[in-house]
């Protein structure tokens, strides 16, 4: 596949005119040195990362506290501090975010592919590894929002948020350094022009390329994303975005996976060539374009209507290593990949208001929601057997013959589209409710190579949910939520007799009650809930079918925010106890899920040196408890606890503001394994066992941030 973006070459151009601009001309032919003038800046408190409000869907712009759902958001101010590079990475901070999948999973719940996970309120694919660098926030809905959104797993609603056009002109540059030889230039130009402001605009582009922790490794992210807008009235605005991203990594660790009756070793050094391979990783191409027309009719009532289309093109290579023995000998594989491409246009229509009537207040919305969703597979699919190893001796393969994975067929469409209608009630100062329900339809039909249908289903159901919300003062906010929810069926993995069906939907239901206070400028929350969802597994007939349920009950506290003008917090713990039941087997039910801590605890402590103007530092603890490596629980997978420490100053050079940042993660240089899944994406696949990757090492993160 011919993979390409012009506009790095414009990058290229613009970094050597930005590197031009602040060089000193000193050469020994006389030309006079020109001087440079480095001045301090006025103490001031970096920017708290509390965020006070944001769009929740259908309801529109919401106060967070008064929202009876548990909700975090990564703002772009602390993605900088910590020099985050993807949207995975910021799942870090959010302990309700177990594991580092790109497909992302809260409350001990798997996301789906396009049903759990948002641009702007527009569905798109979760199999890309999304560059944080367009997003002005990350946000998680954890639990069901199936009234809200439409059908989808109970994992929760992961809504990126892309940065839009600046009321001032932005003109920022950021030249980046990680450990070894990768280098990162991203520059994000914002402002407004024509009368009155007519158009707005936000660029970004994002060049980074380099050896990543393993020698011979590559990482290279390109990215070109474009926000434009148009005011048509103080009321009327239409956004639309164009963004391109080509993602390449080769020579970092493979997925671990286990044989029958193998347990996980102890986490190897993941620096060592040979757990990947040089030339196998991904290779990924991702465009999307989106438009929204927004409409404002007065201060209480509003309008929006946006579609996207996204196409997310995979060539996987990753390899697994299989291993066979207690030894640690291993089987590689490559090629492993199931669909090469994933084609999504989603739409929504939403109105929303507040009103009053007979005495009460009335925050209503309608909307409907959807999406069309195609999947390709590989004409030429099935694993590469590339060679044997062992976790002490790991070993580097030849290159195979590889499939083409741009000769490909249509193997499944998906389409899916939700009505949903809404009302918060309030009925005095204290006490209000939240009543909404959606109607969905969902049609799903599978296809073989030849185009021919292999299995098809319609289905529709409501998914309604209820909140009870009681303020005693202002500043607090207790809830109980109900909810129950329709979710697309998985589809039954290869190597079970009824391979590539995909099956009915499911149904979730969830039980939440939730405490959030803003006590100064920090903004505390607890929610306890119960979560149940019907659960698929191939079962002794090797039949993939629904055949048993799944039930997690936990507890999340969190604090974020100011808590002096110099000391900001983002922290938060999640307690949780997920269990599987009605599996047939004694050796099974009432077992804890594989691959999910019962605590995980993230703490970062970010504080600005008030003796010293634009001097902060920051630490970040990681933790999560020992994990279940198998159905059984006859064997755990220890857990870890990873620091991170980083600094930054601000000045200014020239008269330009500037910000120095450096960090380094993983300080102690832990091996551990960062992640444990089902080795099926569906779940228990019958073999008792999961797959790992590997937590990255110890590395250097250095950046130089500047403000033209």
């Amino acid at each position: 596949m011919t993979r390409s973006i012009n506009a790095f070459q414009a990058l290229t151009l613009v970094s050597a005119g930005m590197g031009a601009t602040f060089s000193a001309h000193a050469q020994d032919d006389g030309i006079q040195l020109t001087p440079v003038v480095i001045t301090g800046i006025s103490p001031s408190s970096y920017p708290s990362y509390q965020i006070d409000r944001t769009k929740v869907g259908p309801l529109g712009e919401k106060v967070l506290l008064d929202t009876p759902y548990s909700i975090s958001v990564v703002p772009s101010s602390l993605a900088e501090n910590q020099q985050l590079q993807s949207v995975r990475e910021a799942f870090r901070f959010m302990p309700t975010v177990q594991g580092e999948n790109i497909r992302p999973q809260t409350r001990g719940l798997q996301a789906g592919v396009v049903q759990n996970t948002r641009v702007d309120g527009l569905n798109i694919a979760a199999t890309t590894d999304y560059p944080i660098e367009q997003f002005e926030q990350i946000e998680v809905l954890n639990g069901l929002a199936g009234a809200l959104y439409g059908p989808a797993s109970p994992a929760g609603t992961f809504n990126y948020v892309l940065k839009r056009p600046t009321t001032e002109p932005l003109r920022e540059f950021t030249f980046g350094y990680a450990s070894r030889q990768s280098l990162t230039e991203h520059l994000d130009l914002g402002g407004h022009f024509g009368n009155d402001d007519l158009f707005g605009y936000r660029l970004n582009l994002l060049n980074q390329n380099g050896e990543g922790y393993v020698e011979g490794s590559r990482l290279r992210r390109q990215l070109a994303s474009l926000a434009f807008d148009v005011r048509f009235s103080p009321d009327t605005r239409l956004e639309t975005n164009f963004s391109t991203y080509h993602y390449l990594s080769t020579g970092f660790p493979g997925t671990f996976a286990l044989a029958r009756n193998v347990p996980f070793p102890s986490a190897p050094d993941p620096t060592r060539p040979g757990y990947g391979q040089s030339w196998a990783g991904d290779d990924n191409v991702t465009n999307m374009f989106s438009a929204t027309l927004k409409h404002d009719f007065n201060k209480d009532w509003h309008f929006s209507a946006g579609v996207l289309r996204e196409t997310n093109d995979r060539a996987s290579t990753v390899p697994t290593n299989t291993i066979t023995s207690k030894t640690g000998a291993y089987t590689t594989t490559t090629a492993t990949t199931t669909y090469s491409l994933d084609t999504i246009v989603s739409n929504t229509v939403a109105l929303n208001g507040h009103t009053e009537l007979a005495g009460l207040s009335h925050d209503v919305f309608v909307s409907n929601t959807g999406f069309f969703w195609n999947r390709y597979t590989p004409f030429q699919t099935g694993a590469i057997t590339l060679g044997n190893a062992s976790i002490n001796d790991p070993l580097s393969f030849a290159k195979p013959p590889l499939p083409d994975f741009s000769n490909r067929y249509r193997s499944v469409n998906t389409v899916q589209q939700s009505i949903s209608v809404g009302d918060t009630i309030g009925f005095d100062k204290h006490w209000s409710t939240l009543l909404a329900a959606s109607q969905s339809w969902i049609h799903t039909e599978n296809y073989n190579k030849q185009g021919a249908t292999t299995s098809k289903y319609n289905a529709n159901g409501i998914s309604p949910t209820a909140s009870l919300m009681f303020k005693p003062l202002d500043n607090m906010t207790a809830y109980l939520t109900y909810a129950d929810s329709l979710q697309q069926g998985d589809n039954a993995p290869a190597g079970s007799a009824n391979a590539g069906e995909s099956l009915a939907p499911y149904r979730s239901k969830e039980w939440e009650l939730g405490y959030k206070v803003d006590v100064s400028q920090v903004t505390l929350g607890a929610a306890l809930y119960r979560i149940e969802r019907p659960y698929a597994y191939v079962g002794a007939n090797n039949v993939f079918a629904e055949q048993g349920q799944q039930v997690n009950r936990g507890l999340e506290l969190t604090a974020t925010g100011a808590v002096t003008r110099d000391l900001n917090i983002f922290t938060g713990i999640s307690l949780l106890d997920p269990r599987l039941f009605d599996t047939g087997s004694a050796s099974t039910s009432d077992k804890q899920i594989l691959g999910l801590s019962r605590v995980v605890f993230n703490a970062l402590l970010d504080y600005s040196v008030p003796a010293v103007a634009g001097l902060g530092f920051n630490i970040n603890m990681n933790y999560a408890s020992r994990r279940p490596g198998n159905y059984t629980n006859t064997d755990y997978v220890d857990g870890y606890t990873v620091f991170n420490l980083g600094a930054r100053y601000r000045t200014k050079i020239a008269g330009k503001s500037v910000t120095l940042r450096i960090a380094i993660d993983n300080i102690t240089n832990r091996q551990y394994w960062a992640n444990i899944t089902p080795s099926g994406q569906n779940g228990y696949s019958g073999s008792d066992n999961g797959t790992g990757t590997l937590g990255a090492p110890r590395t250097v993160r250095a950046s130089l941030q500047i403000n033209l």
